[in-house]
């Protein structure tokens, strides 16, 4: 059941750069499977004029939302400064969707039934390694190399968390906000969704995963490289150290 009245008082954060072809069709069907929800769409000057269709879309439709940023940052910051307007515009809840047609506008009912459910979860996580997920236009090596690097996260910090590296989410605004009081996010890529488990995790916040179904972008060009992925792992082993070194 669709509770719309919860749905109002979310946000689906968006990042963008250089997705104008995925945008439209996105921000629909998310309007379509979640009736009341808001969507923001952060811009980092994209210049094939994503930011321009963002303005449109959102001058025909209230519920669409446009954070002009002015230049290509990362991921992280993207979503830093989607979590901050959430929380000065009063929104209770805040998720993350990519803007490639990775994530399924039509598992994120599934998500926010448990991010608006009375279990009250801190953060909700759409997973492809959870019993029920998947992964659809993958190679067998990629999908072995996602999963042993969320095992390898795993085995490094401790997390319990079945896909480490997910970028479909739904936090709670008031965690969020004590948490990033508390942390300082370093990660600006592929490394920022680990981060952020990692830091939820520490700070006591209550995770659950949901399966879902992640499917190879429908055009555009993926962002990802291995050098990013490289990094990314780097910093896991970084992190463990500087906790070691802390305790000891």
């Amino acid at each position: 059941m669709k509770n719309t009245n919860y749905n109002a008082q979310t946000v689906i954060a968006i990042p963008t750069y250089n997705e104008r072809e995925n945008l439209e069709w996105i921000t629909a069907e998310i309007l379509a499977q979640a009736p009341g929800i808001h969507i923001l769409i952060v811009d980092d000057n994209s210049p094939d004029g994503t930011g321009e269709l963002a303005d449109a879309l959102a001058a025909n439709h209230p519920q669409l939302h446009v954070l002009h940023r002015a230049g290509k940052e990362g991921l992280g910051p993207a979503y830093l400064a989607a979590f901050a307007w959430a929380d000065n515009h009063g929104y209770s809840w805040v998720g993350e969707f990519d803007a490639d047609g990775s994530h399924q506008p039509r598992d994120l009912p599934r998500l926010l039934a448990l991010a608006h459910g009375s279990g009250r979860p801190d953060l909700v996580i759409g997973s492809r390694w959870r019993r029920g997920g998947a992964t659809s236009g993958w190679s067998l090596s990629r999908q072995a190399l996602s999963w042993a690097g969320s095992v390898y996260v795993n085995v490094v910090l401790g997390l319990g968390v079945a896909d480490t590296t997910a970028g479909f989410r739904v936090y709670r605004v008031d965690f969020l906000s004590r948490l990033l009081q508390r942390y300082v996010i370093e990660s600006k890529g592929y490394g920022f969704q680990i981060e952020m488990t990692w830091r939820t995790r520490r700070a006591g916040g209550k995770i659950v995963e949901v399966p879902i179904t992640f499917v190879e972008r429908r055009a555009g060009t993926s962002k990802m490289s291995g050098s990013i992925i490289k990094e990314a792992f780097l910093e896991v082993a970084k992190w463990r150290i500087r906790e070691l070194c802390q305790r000891a």
